[in-house]
């Protein structure tokens, strides 16, 4: 009786631990084969940044000390918890080697996110975890990340949550989409919890910065013109692509946004003279684009 006992016991607990490796198994997906990059992209969780979706190449052996990948961090519009907008965007640029550490659950189809909102603390704990995973062992990622080229960046309210982040001392850059810092004045429009800084917040960027709109029909267009002209004390630049506060985001490869957002990348985080072209000079490669339109201030020309 006691030998049956036993036995049921430990069946039960098989099927218990079966059940737990099923249900935390990590999930992943692959998007639009990979992305045009020259690295194939995969997004995924990890186990070890819980609520944030990370897009990185799916064979990590190109990538070491001397060919480390630079990472973006990501927030999503609305303050969504999900990069479900935004995913197709952030798959091309990884599969150009970066790795991309995104707020929010993993989005396995297109439906819409729907639980609670994501917070500015989560861009902080994607930049802690590279700093941690680059240092472990243990981490597939173990000296692969590039700690010293490190952009924040995000989308509507994500681009809020980069601003309110924009002292943190290791970022490089920053590319704030759709977005702006509310004015008093219009400060009653904005959808409630959102992180809203005031206009001095700016004074506290100590890195390059872009700001990526989506033209005059933008409802960010006003915000962000006129941050972009209140900075004077580092370089930066605004650029404008007419489709509205949506972007390109859901098209294919991100779109026309994934070329621009990649080449600002380039520059700023691979010293690469072909993404400094979009951006410097009276003649600079994104007039040539279609219905872009920039501005520069006196530290980016």
């Amino acid at each position: 009786m006691k030998a049956k006992t036993f036995f049921g016991a430990a069946l039960l607990l098989m099927a218990s631990a079966a059940c737990m490796s099923f249900t935390t198994e990590e999930k992943q997906r692959v998007v639009e084969d990979g992305g045009q990059g020259p690295y194939k992209a995969i997004m995924k969780e990890e186990a070890s940044l819980p609520a944030h979706t990370i897009f990185v190449p799916q064979d990590l052996k190109p990538f070491g000390k001397k060919n480390a990948l630079p990472v973006l961090v990501w927030g999503n519009g609305a303050c969504t918890n999900s990069p479900y907008e935004h995913y197709k965007f952030l798959n091309e640029i990884a599969s150009y080697g970066y790795i991309v550490l995104a707020t929010g659950y993993i989005p396995m189809d297109d439906e819409r996110y729907r639980g609670p909102m994501s917070t500015t603390e989560q861009q902080i704990e994607s930049i802690d975890w590279a700093f941690a995973q680059n240092a472990d062992k243990n981490s597939p990622y173990y000296q692969k990340i590039d700690l010293e080229n490190i952009a924040v960046a995000g989308m509507s309210c994500g681009g809020l949550q980069t601003l309110y982040n924009c002292a943190d001392p290791r970022i490089k850059t920053l590319m704030v989409c759709n977005s702006g810092l509310f004015n008093n004045e219009n400060a009653s429009s904005a959808v409630g919890g959102m992180p809203m800084p005031p206009k001095s917040k700016l004074k506290e960027i100590h890195s390059s910065i872009i700001y990526i709109l989506g033209g005059e029909k933008d409802i960010a267009y006003g915000n962000g013109m006129d941050d972009f002209h209140r900075i004077d004390h580092v370089p930066a630049c605004a650029v404008n692509y007419p489709v509205g506060h949506g972007g390109t985001y859901g098209q294919p490869h991100g779109g026309e946004f994934s070329v621009v957002a990649l080449a600002w990348l380039n520059w700023q985080l691979k010293g690469d003279k072909k993404g400094a072209a979009m951006f410097v000079g009276d003649n600079c490669e994104i007039l040539k684009r279609q219905d872009w339109t920039i501005e520069k201030n006196a530290l980016l020309k």
